[in-house]
């Protein structure tokens, strides 16, 4: 790990060097990964909250030590930012201990739900759901976690035909690779360092039940293919899955972007089913000053936005802020690519 960690600091000092036209939507604390979603005519982002971190950074993410959730609100792209009270925390969620990582929200039947990863008290990665009447919290958690549910970085598609989707998982410091025999094993195997001509570890998926507190059915692997409609393999870094799966919709067409970690790409497939198989497309978004790059795509006012973090208002990579961009989309049907270091 020790090549790995170098790379992954010098990949940090060149983008450090760089400037960014996009401002932080709020300078009131630290902010990342951010779930946009447009919840009664307002914009409300759910990220994770960022906090300083005394300690060694290290590849199993220790330096993201986050314990409380904070919700985002504006009434539209560039109005006034207003940083809500906690909506959740650590220390509410009965089944959780730490790491507090990125969460996604969804709104059904007069009820907000807000899904999240923690670690157990096993230390294993689990998902959570908590529940509000107000979008912005604060939220009471379920007293044990989803059911079958591990790894990190949960998203909740709702479909036109109302069915909801979960999507989730993580590679590295997410687990995700620990589950590739359906049980935990924590020595799994990581497909890009040990096996690089084998397909490449895949996300997650499953549909919801009604009341959007379970899956409906088990856990099932994402296909994601190149344009000859082979499997991505493990040392593709340019395009493998790493982790923050996100779904959106225009038309018929699916669109799955996510971040290749290490190669600090976000990048999209696409697909006329919820299921996959997905086939790549390209990069939606360059690497970002710091080492992780995590996103949302939303429609707002007709046009579609991208929100990200990055660090440059504090230079380091776990003090965060969301920001966000206009995301065109071609005529047809591709994205066209962001970088926000111009």
């Amino acid at each position: 790990m020790k090549k790995i960690t170098i790379f992954f600091a010098l990949i940090s000092f060149y983008t450090f060097g760089q400037t960014n036209p996009d401002k932080p939507l709020t300078n009131e604390i630290y902010t990342a990964d951010p779930s946009a979603h447009i919840f009664n005519g307002k914009i409300y982002i759910y990220p994770s909250h960022d906090v300083e971190f005394g300690g060694i950074p290290d590849d199993s993410g220790n330096q993201y030590d986050m314990v409380d959730y904070h919700v985002l609100s504006m009434d539209k792209i560039g109005g006034e930012v207003t940083v809500h009270d906690v909506g959740l925390k650590v220390t509410d969620v009965p089944w959780a201990t730490k790491k507090m990582w990125a969460p996604d929200a969804a709104y059904k039947n007069g009820t907000y739900y807000l899904y999240f990863p923690a670690k157990d008290k096993e230390d294993i990665f689990r998902i959570g759901v908590a529940t509000s009447k107000n979008p912005e919290g604060p939220f009471k958690a379920k007293k044990k976690p989803m059911k079958g549910s591990y790894s990190i970085d949960p998203a909740v598609f709702i479909d036109d035909d109302g069915e909801a989707y979960i999507y989730i998982g993580g590679i590295w410091g997410g687990q995700l690779q620990r589950w590739e025999t359906g049980e935990y094993e924590y020595n799994g195997s990581l497909r890009d360092l040990n096996k690089p001509n084998q397909p490449a570890i895949k996300p997650r998926m499953a549909r919801l039940t009604d009341n959007m507190l379970q899956f409906d059915e088990e856990l099932k692997t994402i296909d994601i293919i190149d344009e000859n409609g082979e499997l991505i393999k493990g040392g593709d870094l340019s395009r493998r899955f790493f982790e923050a799966p996100w779904i959106h919709k225009i038309d018929k067409t699916y669109y799955l972007s996510y971040s290749t970690g290490d190669t600090h790409l976000i990048v999209y497939a696409t697909s006329d089913n919820p299921y996959g198989p997905f086939t790549y497309r390209g990069v939606v978004n360059e690497p970002v000053k710091g080492w992780t790059n995590h996103h949302s795509i939303t429609k707002i006012d007709e046009k579609w936005y991208f929100f990200y973090h990055d660090v440059q208002r504090s230079g380091k990579d776990y003090l965060r802020s969301v920001k966000v961009r206009e995301l065109i989309h071609n005529k047809d049907g591709t994205i066209q690519t962001i970088n926000t270091l111009k």
